[in-house]
């Protein structure tokens, strides 16, 4: 056996393996099965969408083979009415207007607005979908979503509506509502009227084709959206948490076996090996940390009980790094292979199935891969939270690491206080986080006259997950502070690893050392905005 993971076992796992090369074109194309999540920076930056000529052919044939079959044959949605009522069959010239009523009546979310990120990229997904094929829309429809796309009017959608089957519904539908001129947008960060918008910018509100109601609101985009923004930023956090690890291991001249080769030879979860090898990387250019034969030799020892000064093994909350990260790691990258799976599909209902000429239904808008897969790195991403609170309280806990002052206080314990305050609020936002962790993809509550008995609450458990994301922002900025007060107190910057030591140097850019207490409520806010720009990749 090897010591490392190899190519073929990562390949076979599915997990692990470095993500393909970002194309030298500035453009993000769609042809409904290449879309990925390396595609939904740039388009959060401003990159044009494009979609490719070969996917309007597809396009164009499915559409013809839908408007051919539905004269003739009883469709779901097109020439019936919708979920209990689809036995009422609906004349042809009224199935336009039973597109607009669906958007209309659906288009009743209530709260605060979601993020425009989040917006965008659903509409992303959206209309990858379309341009797929199978849900048999006209190019008409895509242009008009891609020209919303492309000149940034973001619908307003709010945050409370969907149950996660049948689609996105209520959530989908205020995009809807948007093309066809209704509702509210977001342009040029004013909150404003759809159709003012519109007629600023010379569109003009779309006039849905039989079925395209149906098609753009019945589906996973809005929950997929959120999730893929979200996965991007969880890899992100996965590579805070371990450089705040390795920085928390040389701080405390830690052993190096905890992360040996080795050792995790012996356990070979992907993860966890892969999280170990991540740490050697990282430290390899430390000073600080030791080997296990720097313990004293307990040979020629008189007494029958010796008591050493050394720590012989330190908390779990570091020597245990890789196999609790570990399973975080996995969670990442499943998430990633899902999310980009869904990306990709065909979510509606029905579909057309251009090879054999048939109309499908079925149930591909159910969320529960989706609400599964949140759920999952929801509860993954709260454990990475709770370590890094534990981290916290060792290095602020004198008791317990038996080395720094009380709050790590550089000036006078008693009169002034330290970290002390800093710790309420990591101890706060990850027991909020705890209560956020159980998965509300099994929060199932029958809806629409028991038509959708079983439903995935992905949507929601998406928007869970994003404030989980948020919260653990807040507490990594907590302990990169207690890290790079640590580092202070004990002067060892120079004896750090050269990542640890960037990372601990430019925290000390925007959160100077405490040594007399002073107001931190602006430092700290700038702090987490750093943790998001900033590229903490430990290799």
């Amino acid at each position: 056996m090897s010591d490392e993971p190899t190519q073929q076992s990562v390949q076979e796992a599915g997990l692990f393996a470095d993500p393909p090369k970002t194309p030298e074109w500035n453009e993000i194309r769609l042809d409904g099965n290449t879309l990925r999540l390396e595609d939904i920076l740039p388009l959060l930056q401003g990159s044009p969408v494009v979609i490719t000529e070969s996917a309007y052919t597809v396009v164009g044939n499915s559409r013809r083979l839908l408007e051919d079959a539905m004269r003739e044959k009883i469709i779901y949605g097109v020439n019936t009415g919708f979920g209990p009522m689809a036995s009422h069959i609906i004349h042809y010239e009224e199935m336009v207007n039973l597109q607009r009523n669906l958007i209309r009546s659906h288009a009743v979310g209530m709260g605060e607005p979601v993020s425009s990120s989040f917006v965008l990229a659903a509409m992303l997904v959206r209309l990858n979908t379309l341009v797929k094929g199978p849900s048999g829309v006209s190019r008409e429809l895509l242009e008009q979503l891609l020209a919303f796309i492309n000149k940034r009017i973001i619908p307003v959608i709010p945050e409370h509506g969907a149950v996660g089957t049948s689609g996105d519904l209520v959530q989908l539908a205020h995009i809807g509502l948007a093309l066809i001129g209704e509702g509210e947008v977001i342009y040029e960060g004013r909150r404003r009227r759809a159709r003012d918008v519109l007629e600023e910018v010379s569109l003009t509100p779309y006039s849905l084709k039989p079925k395209e109601g149906l098609s753009l609101i019945n589906g996973t985009s809005f929950m997929t959206g959120i999730a893929a923004v979200l996965s991007l930023e969880a890899e992100r956090l996965l590579d805070i948490s371990l450089r705040w690890g390795g920085a928390a291991l040389e701080i405390t001249q830690a052993f190096d076996d905890y992360i040996s080769k080795r050792l995790h030879q012996l356990r070979p979860h992907e993860g966890q090996r892969w999280v170990a090898k991540r740490l050697r990387v990282l430290l390899e250019s430390s000073k600080r940390m030791r080997q296990r034969d720097m313990l004293p030799s307990v040979a020629n020892q008189d007494e029958s009980v010796h008591k050493i000064d050394e720590e012989v093994q330190s908390v779990y909350s570091l020597r245990c790094i890789p196999q609790i990260v570990g399973p975080v790691a996995e969670a990442i990258f499943r998430t990633r292979k899902i999310v980009e799976t869904e990306m990709n599909s065909a979510t509606d209902n029905p579909l057309v199935d251009m090879e054999n000429g048939q109309i499908l239904h079925g149930g591909n808008f159910h969320g529960e891969s989706i609400a599964a897969t949140v759920d999952e790195l929801k509860a993954r991403l709260v454990k990475l939270i709770m370590l890094s609170e534990r981290r916290i309280n060792f290095f602020l806990h004198r008791g317990i690491n038996k080395k720094f002052p009380p709050f790590i206080n550089l000036r006078q314990p008693g009169l002034t206080l330290g970290l002390q305050g800093l710790q309420f609020v990591a101890t706060s936002t990850a027991a909020h986080s705890q209560s956020l962790a159980f998965p509300h993809s099994v929060h199932s509550i029958p809806t629409n006259a028991d038509n959708q008995d079983i439903v995935s609450m992905g949507a929601d458990a998406s928007l869970m997950l994003a404030k989980v994301i948020e919260n653990a922002y807040i507490v990594f900025a907590i302990e990169g502070i207690v890290l790079s007060q640590a580092v202070e107190a004990e002067r060892i910057m120079d004896d750090l690893s050269l990542p640890v030591q960037t990372a601990m140097k430019r925290i000390q850019g925007i959160f100077p050392p405490v040594y007399d207490d002073r107001d931190m409520s602006g430092e700290l806010p700038r702090l987490v905005e750093l943790l998001k720009a900033e590229d903490w990749d430990a290799k």
